[in-house]
């Protein structure tokens, strides 16, 4: 597994699993599976998909780069599936099929990484098919209000975002994270700043892996025969997504939610063996004030996500 003392080119894959249901729920954003293929070398060109921020990247500090292709699908639905025509104020059914190309600069106490996403939100998502076969296969409810799903419409999204290691112990047994991020497009558009204090192993060679968590495509991941734990909070503004304002060109359903809000993140990662390595996350959105915007926001910022890890 890399760390940013790793020169020689190295290549990795990840496997991620989002869902409500290790939290006990199952409405708002109920799953989310990403498939993605890591290139790490300090000699490392961004791809073309990345162009249009590459202007704000700093130059001439980095000591190793990652490339990043992400694909997967992401599914939203009303809080009882059980309604075939969700009342007004549910939130839309939707599901959204998008890659993602990050490019990562890491160095020995910044880390900066621009991203760009394309993807297709609606039927040719094939949200339904999954959490109807899904649910099938584990014999879990018939989700029947998928036919008021938003319509087909081709999305994009740019980041840019940057984490810096503000504090590390000699050891290197704890340190604390500071970071922030701005989000622009149709998916979404927002900024965030967020905090993570962390103990465990080795900690300067995984810091990078923080910016791993930037597109909900993987968790931040142990690296180097080590460990950790974390724990942060995450201040956000959303000023669009699709998945609450529906269909951006289209009449669709949307609802009214709380575009300020704050999150809590925490979570255990270790290595097995040499070539891999296992995360686990909880993330929970919470608000000053207890309304029904609050809880529609609450929604789609509660779950749990599992990440693999494999170098080959």
């Amino acid at each position: 597994m890399y760390g940013v003392n790793t020169y020689a080119d190295t290549n990795f894959a990840s496997i991620t699993l989002d869902n409500d249901v290790f939290v006990g729920k199952d409405n708002g954003y109920t799953n989310g599976l990403y498939f993605s293929l890591y290139n790490v070398g300090v000699g490392l060109r961004p791809n073309f998909w990345v162009s249009p921020l590459l202007w704000t990247m700093p130059r001439g500090y980095a000591e190793n780069r990652i490339n990043v292709h992400s694909i997967g699908q992401t599914l939203t639905t009303a809080e009882d599936i059980t309604q075939a025509n969700p009342p007004e104020g549910s939130l839309p059914y939707s599901g959204l099929l998008k890659y993602t190309n990050t490019h990562i600069v890491v160095g020995s106490r910044f880390t900066d990484w621009v991203s760009t996403s394309v993807g297709i939100v609606g039927p040719a998502a094939k949200g339904k098919q999954t959490q109807t076969e899904f649910h099938a296969l584990i014999g879990a409810e018939k989700p029947m209000g998928w036919d008021t799903q938003l319509k087909n419409e081709f999305v994009f999204g740019f980041s840019r975002g940057r984490a810096i290691r503000v504090l590390a112990s000699r050891s290197d047994t704890m340190d604390l994270l500071a970071g922030g991020q701005l989000s622009v497009g149709t998916i979404s558009s927002g900024v965030n700043a967020a905090i993570m204090l962390r103990l465990g192993q080795n900690l300067r060679d995984s810091y990078p892996t923080v910016s791993l968590a930037s597109s909900r495509a993987s968790n931040p991941i142990a690296v180097n025969n080590s460990w950790f734990v974390y724990a942060g909070v995450s201040a956000n503004y959303v000023f669009n997504q699709i998945f609450t304002d529906g269909n951006t060109f289209r009449d669709s359903r949307s609802i009214d939610y709380d575009h300020n809000y704050n999150t809590f993140m925490t979570g255990i990662t270790y290595t097995i063996g040499r070539d891999s390595s296992l995360s686990f996350a909880y993330l929970s959105s919470f608000s000053d004030d207890d309304t029904e915007y609050s809880r529609q926001t609450e929604r789609l910022n509660r779950f749990g996500t599992l990440t693999l890890v494999w170098e080959f």
